[in-house]
């Protein structure tokens, strides 16, 4: 696989689509003594995210727009601002001034991974547009330094091939084959804070995935889920009850499976086709027109 993201600078804007990183199993194995959780996750990637635009610019400027555009914070606190000064301060001879436009479609603090996509997108179209030529590992080691979902996310920028996560999420497997997921994303509102999340845990020593068969099918990997667990479900419920009749209404709309991705509160659900989600999506939407839901799929792995 190639490691390099580009070979010289980018004379326009450049614009990436941020996937919705999609926790179908999390298993929490244990816990260092720094304080991260030790984890295994399989993790797929969404045909739906939010938008970063970026060009060159007299000077830095940041825009954020979109449905949930209101709830994201526009100074040094946010990730990708935070993705851009720490690449820039490692080449800044280099890193001139950008624009970075983000139109925020998935909601925050929602277990989908959109701020570490959105920042994971943000460190590649930057090292293009900058003629950086900075391959994989050394965007991981960026990434990384800002958040333990950035090397799994950059990586789903780069192929979108399903993987397997493990140790602190800096562990990459990448799945040889795997059949595109019909899905359906969707949340009630709650933003549920990860380190909470983890907080409410009982037990943080639990078993490991099960060995992954080859996923030929949506048949065997939702056979292979139903062995797997998110180790977050229960303690996300503690604190947002109405997880669980969310995934009722998943189980009454026809799903094959369904589940809380990440630390919740999005829930996804497999469907046997993409016309089967669009139902599902729209069963869900005439019940609960605030919510966010969206029928998507995500991306496939071939040999």
């Amino acid at each position: 696989m190639n490691t390099h993201i580009a070979l010289l600078p980018a004379s326009e804007g450049i614009s990436l689509l941020a996937p919705a990183k999609i926790n179908l199993a999390l298993h929490v194995t244990g816990r260092r003594e720094d304080g991260y959780h030790l984890l295994e996750s399989l993790v797929a990637f969404a045909e739906f995210g939010d938008q970063i635009d970026v060009s060159p610019a007299a000077q830095d400027r940041f825009v954020v727009t979109g449905p949930f555009a209101h709830a994201i914070p526009s100074d040094a606190s946010n990730l990708v601002l935070r993705a851009r000064d720490a690449l820039r301060s490692r080449f800044p001879s280099r890193a001139g001034a950008v624009e970075i436009v983000l139109e925020k479609r998935l909601p925050i603090a929602s277990g989908i991974g959109g701020g570490s996509s959105d920042a994971a997108a943000a460190l590649i179209a930057l090292n293009r547009l900058w003629g950086l030529d900075l391959g994989m590992p050394a965007l991981c080691d960026i990434g990384l330094s800002l958040g333990a979902d950035l090397p799994m996310c950059l990586h789903g920028q780069q192929t979108g091939r399903p993987l397997i996560a493990r140790g602190i999420g800096e562990t990459l497997h990448t799945m040889p084959r795997f059949p595109s997921l019909p899905m359906v994303l969707a949340n009630d509102g709650t933003g549920l804070s990860t380190p909470l999340v983890f907080r409410a845990l009982l037990r943080r020593d639990n078993p490991p995935l099960p060995s992954p068969p080859d996923f030929a099918d949506i048949g065997t990997v939702c056979a292979y889920l139903r062995e797997t667990r998110n180790d977050l479900y229960a303690a996300s419920l503690t604190l947002a009850p109405g997880l669980g009749g969310l995934l009722g209404l998943f189980v009454q709309s026809g799903a094959l499976y369904a589940q809380m991705s990440g630390s919740g509160a999005t829930c996804f659900a497999i469907f046997s086709d993409r016309a089967a989600a669009a139902d599902a999506a729209a069963f869900l939407k005439a019940r609960h027109p605030q919510w966010f839901v969206v029928a998507t799929e995500t991306k496939p792995a071939s040999e």
